[in-house]
């Protein structure tokens, strides 16, 4: 009988703008791996994040222009525990062939922090964690993924 795969802890974060608050930090502390949608703002952010746990991300809208931006993808697909990631920046620049077993989609851009599972899809935007829009609340994700089950929630940075 094959062993499956320990749990796994993933921290999920996007648009961060170039600010990566201690919350945000601590939070993610004792994480496996962290995931940034997008809207990076610095690689210095990702250097804290790398600092924590393996990092993977992809370039946002705001990130396209940076020099140390060039080597991050627009999309990238992973695989998490035997679970199949898609990430991308912008949910509308999304695609999925009929035939490819996606089983988590994870996006950014919109700052708006949402889960929502369509089928036997997860969809998952962790919010913003930099600063502020509007009055949109600050978040990121955490996710537990075993072998049988993918369990995300939402993490409020600030009150």
């Amino acid at each position: 009988m094959p062993l499956e795969p320990p749990a796994m802890k993933v921290g999920v974060i996007s648009d961060t703008h170039g600010l990566l608050r201690p919350e945000a930090i601590a939070a993610l502390l004792g994480c496996d791996g962290i995931i940034h949608a997008g809207d990076i703002g610095s690689a210095h952010i990702l250097d804290q994040l790398a600092a924590i746990a393996p990092v993977h991300g992809v370039r946002g809208n705001n990130d396209l222009d940076a020099p140390w931006a060039r080597a991050l993808p627009d999309c990238l697909r992973l695989d998490l525990n035997g679970w199949k990631v898609l990430l991308v920046h912008d949910i509308a620049d999304l695609a999925i062939h009929p035939d490819e077993r996606i089983d988590l989609v994870i996006t950014g851009h919109s700052h708006k922090p949402g889960i929502e599972w369509r089928g036997e899809r997860l969809f998952l935007n962790p919010g913003s964690a930099g600063r502020r829009r509007f009055k949109l609340p600050v978040t990121l994700a955490l996710l537990d993924l075993s072998a049988q089950s993918i369990e995300p929630r939402l993490v409020s940075l600030l009150d």
